[in-house]
């Protein structure tokens, strides 16, 4: 690899003014890093540069950090949205990487495109960037849904107050260890689920061959940022869309999807839409279906089955988790994201919302947004803002990558914030580091125009892989 290169120019687009900021980010880069990946580099100096107070103790960072908390290069962020000449408008751009910009630039070129928008959640994925919304017309693009398909959110909410999570959390963490199951661990004892004998999986030959993992992993949790989060909610005053009367209460959040099925048929009908298309390299990412088709047709059906199975999956978490703790949910509030709608125009079109990353936020949708393992979960409902496609973000969106996490962060910060936060993790990793993360706060005041907020929930106890 290279000696690493950081022009002033590149740190200028970044958002750097200050002279001094810039000499020292410069020279601390190709002092410590000489051999380092530029583009993660580059990430990495935007997250110092937005959220500085992260890399204070940062045996590295620390002095750039304390350089950028005293003299800040950027100005306040606005919370209004951006319209782009390509036709998609960007919530919370000051904080977005611009390689997920240019990846969503890319997305809008395709000849299905009609419309898109970026959350302020965005950063770099494959295809379509986390965060993207698109629409296109009678067709569907794999990778415009994700890896792991119908991946969801879901919070049950018991009577019990918040003062369980104290009183009974040595017993707590034993039931989360016991009831719950991620990456590759499974349950021996998951009862037959009608979702197992689904026709889909005689009516399509390649989902046949997914069928006995499918079983295998029912009711578990998946890797990275899927987790079971033991807490309490706040709500402060009541809506019908949310049901619960104002008060606190022992609530119960978890954030998973499709597991392995949902992987494997987003890379199956991609390769097939890139042989139909003839689609190579970045632009192959976005390979389409058009939805007409044999391939079309059974990428849908796949795709619905794998969400149903994501619901499925966190029902039985739930379900294990309330008889363990001698509870009964009086509310359960869920949503997904990664996943493609059909949506009618006032026209009378038909056309295809993709959400990657987005949660759906049309008028009398209800959704829920988390932060981190240490800050909190918002309980919205949707605007049904026609800009942003009637999305909203679906969490609080990375600032560094998982590598560069696990090589700017040390292990002894994370455990010292946690504590700060009245939080105990169990599992998880660097490449999770709340320090990874955007402020959930400023996320939300970006979205301001997408969703009202309507309570909140507040991790204590964080199940992780």
């Amino acid at each position: 690899m290279k000696k690493i290169n950081i022009r002033g120019s590149e740190l200028k687009r970044l958002g750097f003014s200050n002279a001094e900021s810039i000499r020292v980010a410069i020279q601390l880069a190709q002092k410590n890093f000489k051999r380092s990946d530029k583009v993660e580099m580059l990430q990495t100096l935007k997250s110092i540069l937005t959220q500085p107070d992260h890399f204070i103790h940062d045996p590295v960072w620390h002095e750039l950090a304390k350089l950028m908390a005293s003299k800040p290069d950027m100005q306040k962020a606005t919370t209004r949205p951006v319209k782009t000449s390509e036709g998609f408008t960007i919530y919370g751009a000051e904080q977005i990487d611009p390689e997920a910009i240019r990846q969503m630039e890319l997305a809008m070129k395709l000849p299905i495109s009609i419309k898109g928008a970026l959350m302020p959640d965005a950063h770099l994925g494959y295809g379509l960037p986390i965060g993207g919304v698109l629409a296109t017309y009678n067709a569907v693009i794999p990778y415009g849904v994700g890896m792991d398909i119908g991946c969801r959110m879901c919070l049950s909410v018991f009577e019990s107050s918040p003062q369980k999570v104290i009183k009974d959390s040595e017993q707590i963490k034993k039931i989360l260890m016991s009831e719950t199951r991620f990456g590759f661990a499974t349950f021996s004892d998951v009862q037959e689920h009608e979702i197992t004998g689904r026709k889909e999986f005689s009516e399509i030959p390649f989902l046949k061959t997914l069928h006995k993992k499918f079983v295998a992993q029912l009711g578990t949790s998946g890797h990275g940022n899927h987790f079971v989060d033991v807490g309490y909610v706040d709500i402060p005053e009541y809506s019908e869309l949310i049901g619960i009367e104002p008060g606190k209460y022992f609530a119960v959040l978890s954030h998973s999807g499709s597991r392995n099925f949902g992987a494997e048929v987003c890379k199956h009908y991609t390769r097939v839409a890139q042989q139909q298309l003839g689609l190579k390299g970045e632009a192959g990412r976005l390979a389409w279906l058009e939805l007409d088709t044999e391939a079309g047709q059974e990428y849908w059906a796949a795709m619905n089955l794998a969400g149903d199975y994501s619901h499925a999956n966190h029902r039985i978490i739930h379900s294990r988790l309330a008889k363990a703790f001698g509870e009964e949910p009086i509310r359960i509030l869920e949503n997904h994201h990664n996943f493609a709608w059909k949506e009618t125009l006032e026209t009378g079109e038909e056309i295809i919302i993709h959400r990657k990353g987005a949660t759906p936020a049309d008028i009398g949708d209800v959704g829920i947004i988390p932060g981190t393992m240490a800050s909190p979960a918002f309980i919205v409902t949707g605007k049904g803002n026609e800009e942003a496609l009637k999305s909203a973000a679906h969490g609080a969106g990375r600032l560094v990558s998982r590598n560069q996490a696990k090589k700017t962060f040390s292990e002894k910060e994370m455990k010292k914030y946690l504590v700060e936060q009245g939080v105990e993790l169990l599992g998880g990793g660097l490449d999770e580091s709340p320090f990874a993360y955007k402020d959930i706060h400023q996320v939300m005041e970006y979205q301001k125009e997408l969703v009202e907020i309507n309570g909140m929930f507040y991790p204590k106890i964080v199940r992780m892989a």
